[in-house]
């Protein structure tokens, strides 16, 4: 029964043990229902939350992308204003461009219509010579047809009168044998001289008759331009000398001016290239120097330092640095000036600074700047009376001495030179002709030259415009009266009117009238081949006979 107890123990215990599980399983499957619940409403917000985030990202990321996108947008709008600004600004300067061209095309089509206007004007004025030359030659041809028949029959008459003066000199020749005794060669020997000097009084007479119609022809005109441009202009010629007299207040200034053991003249002389030169002027001191720049320079520093009392080297060299400066300025403004009064207009700044330095040269003490205004003048006036460019000529006339402003610091003549800045600076080929060629005609290629030549000349070589050594002078008098005197039949010779002309007084007896003649064109041939001089040298020969008788 025991057993029995205990399987219905155990059936108990199973009973029990699975009532038991069974319940632990129910309350295993709620917890895990709750549990499962709780993951689930966790899940849920970790979506919800999830979720949210992610829609943040992707307004984030949207926001961003816009930004960038605006960005993007924002630098090609960036580019593209600054490629339309640029080929906007590339187009204003086409535009620009081909405007300026289109002005210096307009310019050179104006210049060309002016070019071929005048030579269509030389044109007309050439065809109508030809034409008034061909009428001329035409009624000069029908003259010559009646000149021809007449000469044909006037031929024929002066033969006849050949064969009939032969026979009437065949007979007053054997006359002439018989009665003077001499021979046929003897005869012709005293003939021949007297025809030698029948022919030769007859060449001076022609001689003379032609250089009287030349001289009609060409002093008429030529002495009338000259003349007219000559009392057209009246600018003043000034010298200029080696030294400067700087005044001071006292004599007790010069001490200070030499300073110290002399520092303060050194340290003056040193920067201004001047020798200042202190003696017993009272009140005065002076500058001494070839070069007019420096000495004006000098003049303008010490005149300052005179002002200003504090002479001492650091104060001087600060003046001296200032009066450099203050020169520029001068020579810059005489450069305009002149170039105003001489009424040329475009001159490139750099030559109006060599222009003004001109006012510090002179030739034979004539200032070459006042000298170039005064030819500008000149060649304009001749210009204008010969129906010439007369601004061109005016602006070759002002350049035309330009080389002289640098050409102690260059080698090469003046006229090289100023050729050479002429074309540095773009003048016109008409000013650089006459620049390198108007001492040298030969070699012009336009008439401005010629113009510029005596311009030159009326303005350099009329009597006081420039000044000379006494030895120069009194050697070009005493060598054209030797020249003179070198001529047979000349009995006194006298150079007047300072060399620019000789008075030769000939032996009456000796030199005839038309022998006269030769003798002047032969000294003044002399005097061109062997004398150097501006302008022009007359020769006249005075022949003088007197008769004296006395009544008693």
């Amino acid at each position: 029964m025991s057993w029995l107890f205990g399987l219905v123990g155990l059936a108990l215990g199973v009973a029990v043990g699975l009532l038991l599980r069974r319940g632990r399983d129910q309350e295993r499957a709620a917890q895990a229902e709750r549990d499962a619940r709780a993951l689930l409403a966790q899940a849920e917000e970790k979506a919800a939350r999830l979720q949210e985030r992610a829609a943040e990202d992707a307004r984030q990321r949207a926001r961003e992308d816009r930004e960038r996108t605006e960005a993007e947008l924002a630098r090609e709008r960036e580019a593209v204003r600054a490629e339309l600004k640029r080929e906007r600004d590339e187009a204003e300067r086409d535009v620009a461009r081909a405007v300026q061209q289109a002005a210096t095309h307009r310019e050179e089509l104006a210049r060309s219509r002016e070019d071929l206007r005048r030579e269509r004007e030389k044109l007309d004025v050439f065809e109508d010579r030809l034409t008034r030359r061909g009428e001329q030659q035409d009624a000069r041809a029908l003259r010559l047809d009646d000149q021809e028949e007449r000469l044909d029959a006037r031929e024929d008459e002066l033969r006849r009168r050949d064969d009939t003066l032969a026979e009437r000199e065949a007979d007053v020749e054997r006359r002439l044998h018989e009665v003077a005794g001499l021979d046929r060669e003897q005869a012709e020997r005293i003939i021949l001289d007297r025809l030698e000097g029948e022919l030769e009084r007859e060449k001076a007479v022609r001689i003379r008759a032609a250089l009287e119609r030349a001289d009609a022809d060409a002093k008429r005109r030529s002495q009338g331009i000259l003349a007219q441009a000559i009392q057209r202009s009246a600018s003043e010629v000034s010298a200029a000398i080696a030294v400067t007299v700087v005044p001071i207040p006292s004599d007790s200034m010069k001490g200070r001016i030499i300073g110290r053991e002399g520092r303060n003249i050194r340290a003056f002389e040193a920067l201004t290239g001047v020798d200042l030169i202190i003696d017993d002027t009272p009140e005065a001191v002076l500058l001494s120097s070839f070069n007019p720049l420096r000495r004006e320079v000098a003049r303008l520093a010490l005149n300052e330092l005179i002002e200003d009392g504090r002479i001492h080297p650091a104060r001087i060299e600060e003046v001296v640095h200032k009066a450099q400066q203050d020169m520029q300025t001068y020579i810059r403004e005489r450069g305009e000036e002149a170039a105003l009064e001489a009424n040329v207009v475009g001159i490139k700044p750099g030559l109006l600074q060599l222009l003004g330095r001109m006012h510090f040269r002179t030739s034979y003490g004539q200032n070459i700047l006042q000298h170039s205004v005064q030819v500008a003048h000149l060649s304009g006036i001749i210009a204008a009376e010969l129906g010439l460019d007369e601004p061109m000529a005016r602006r070759a006339g002002l350049m035309h001495d330009i080389g002289k402003s640098i050409d102690r610091e260059m080698e090469g003549t003046h006229t090289e030179i100023g050729a050479g800045l002429g074309r540095r600076f773009g003048e016109p080929d008409e000013v650089v002709d006459a620049i390198a060629n108007h001492h040298d005609l030969d070699r012009a290629t336009t008439l401005f030259p010629v113009l510029v030549n005596a311009a030159d000349a009326v303005s350099a070589a009329r009597p006081g415009a420039r000044r000379e050594s006494l030895e120069i002078y009194l050697k070009r008098l005493e060598t054209l009266e030797t020249i003179a005197t070198s001529f047979p039949g000349v009995e006194k010779s006298y150079a007047i009117q300072a060399g620019r002309e000789i008075r030769i007084i000939v032996e009456p007896d000796e030199i005839d009238d038309a022998r006269a003649v030769l003798l002047a064109r032969d000294i003044a041939g002399r005097i061109e081949q062997d004398m150097e001089y501006p302008g022009q040298v007359q020769v006249t020969v005075v022949r003088e006979t007197r008769a004296v008788q006395y009544a008693r």
